[in-house]
């Protein structure tokens, strides 16, 4: 049995959740998700507790047990409290601000990038080496940050690029001379 399609999940208050058929609706003070998920998982609320049960053993429903209860325990965090990634900048003239709700950076190209976002996302630079990614849909943050990320990946000799704040660069020796 799935470990982690075992565990009830519990609803804070202020949450409010809605079954209908096979879709669930979350709505917290932050905002509201809503996902439908595979008519075989059977998802019960009684007081102001979330069960994720699956019909049988097959490799399919097995699969499915342990993700519908992880999107669901994922929407009820990010309706509590919002999803955030740091991104870090890194090399000399790359830097990033925000003009309206627009992302433009510096990146060393011949030619600037604009990035919009997508509704639900927050985007704040406190510093201009540094990007903050914030909203309330776990998928769609990591997306964006994945998005933002592509336009410089960090290279392994100087680590210039922008970065996750906790990812760790492997770095790579440089040329060595001739004798």
């Amino acid at each position: 049995m799935s470990r982690i399609g075992r565990k009830p999940i519990q609803v804070p208050s202020g949450v409010s959740v809605t079954i209908n058929g096979n879709e669930i609706k979350i709505k917290g003070p932050k905002g509201e998700l809503g996902i439908s998920y595979h008519p075989n998982m059977r998802v019960s609320f009684k007081d102001n507790v979330i069960e994720v049960t699956r019909p049988d053993d097959l490799k399919e429903n097995r699969a499915l047990h342990g993700l519908t209860r992880a999107l669901i325990q994922n929407m009820i965090k990010g309706v509590t409290e919002e999803y955030k990634k740091i991104l870090d900048i890194v090399g000399v003239g790359y830097k990033a601000e925000l003009k309206g709700n627009n992302l433009l950076l510096s990146m060393g190209y011949s030619h600037p990038i604009y990035f919009i976002p997508p509704a639900g996302i927050k985007l704040e630079t406190p510093t201009p080496t540094q990007i903050i990614v914030s909203g309330i849909d776990k998928q769609l943050v990591g997306q964006v940050a994945s998005k933002i990320r592509s336009f410089r990946k960090p290279e392994p000799y100087k680590g210039k690029g922008i970065k996750y704040s906790t990812e760790v660069i492997r770095r790579k020796a440089g040329k060595t001379a001739g004798k």
